[in-house]
């Protein structure tokens, strides 16, 4: 029975890649009509929309979680469920603009790989923060990293592309937003905690078009159909198959499996828009995935 819970959550984890990738294509193309704050903060809110509403269906199982819990453990579950689900908007909020302003500068692939990052990252702040060890193999992966990542974003002048350096700052908040999951997922109410995300996500993003750009219905119908894939597809279906699965799956396979988002994007971009890139910035994607696969191998 565990197995099959294993084998369900890393099946749920490559649908979530898969469909994280393909994202970045629908990102790029809405970006030829509204401005990336209220892109994100439309599609943030259709996701909110739609898993607020799967949130409020009955649910026996967590009935009968409840029922054996006590008054203050109850208490504690429902607390830690919104104060979960509101850190991990704010986390994903910030994350989502930024990449949302970095894809306007550059390609849908290249922001793929760029966001995988946090792959690395995340083991480098649990050491920083946390006081978390890690072994040679981690510290190899993220020297790695940096290589690819140098090979894939420095331009000709030797300087980082505005876009990339968007996205860069998208992976670190992306790494807090992991860590933010992995801690509050155990604490309570997995569906409940992405439904409030999404709906603080969806708050903090449109006060910053607001103050930072003039948003319209006119430029959100123009870009309906990017918002509806990002909303409903990318947003509430895959955000929310994460928090389900991380659940079932060994934390180190969760995240390898996780990270086939930047390869997904990759031929994404290539197949639906004709990116290419250059044999410089495909050497850096190889080495990038190398230190991804790497760094999720446990050395003693």
């Amino acid at each position: 029975m565990r197995n099959n819970k294993r084998m369900l959550g890393n099946v749920l984890l490559m649908l979530t890649a898969m469909i994280w990738g393909t994202a970045f294509v629908f990102q790029r193309v809405g970006m030829e009509d509204i401005e990336p704050i209220t892109f994100n903060a439309a599609r943030m809110a259709l996701a909110a929309v739609a898993v607020g509403a799967v949130s409020m269906l009955p649910m026996a199982s967590e009935k009968g979680k409840l029922a054996i819990m006590s008054r203050e453990a109850r208490a504690a579950y429902r607390r830690n469920t919104i104060v979960g689900g509101i850190c991990c908007g704010a986390f994903l909020a910030a994350a989502s603009i930024f990449q949302q302003m970095g894809i306007v500068y550059t390609t849908a692939g290249k922001a793929g790989f760029i966001t995988a990052m946090y792959m690395l990252l995340v083991p480098v702040i649990g050491f920083l923060f946390l006081g978390k060890r890690n072994s040679w193999i981690v510290w190899l992966a993220v020297l790695m990293g940096v290589v690819g990542m140098y090979l894939l974003c420095m331009t000709e002048s030797l300087h980082l592309g505005r876009g990339d350096t968007l996205v860069c700052i998208c992976a670190v908040l992306f790494s807090g937003h992991i860590l933010c999951c992995d801690y509050f997922v155990k604490l309570g109410n997995p569906i409940r905690i992405s439904a409030i995300q999404f709906a603080s996500c969806t708050v903090i993003s449109s006060i910053a078009a607001l103050i930072l750009e003039q948003p319209g219905w006119a430029k959100i119908v123009s870009a309906a159909i990017p918002i509806l894939y990002c909303g409903l597809i990318s947003g509430g279906l895959g955000y929310t198959l994460q928090i389900i699965a991380q659940k079932y799956t060994d934390p180190a396979v969760a995240s390898l499996l996780m990270s086939l988002e930047s390869v997904f994007a990759v031929i994404a971009g290539a197949l639906l828009l004709g990116e290419r890139m250059t044999g410089r910035e495909l050497l850096g994607c190889v080495i990038m995935f190398a230190a991804i696969v790497l760094v999720q191998i446990r050395g003693e």
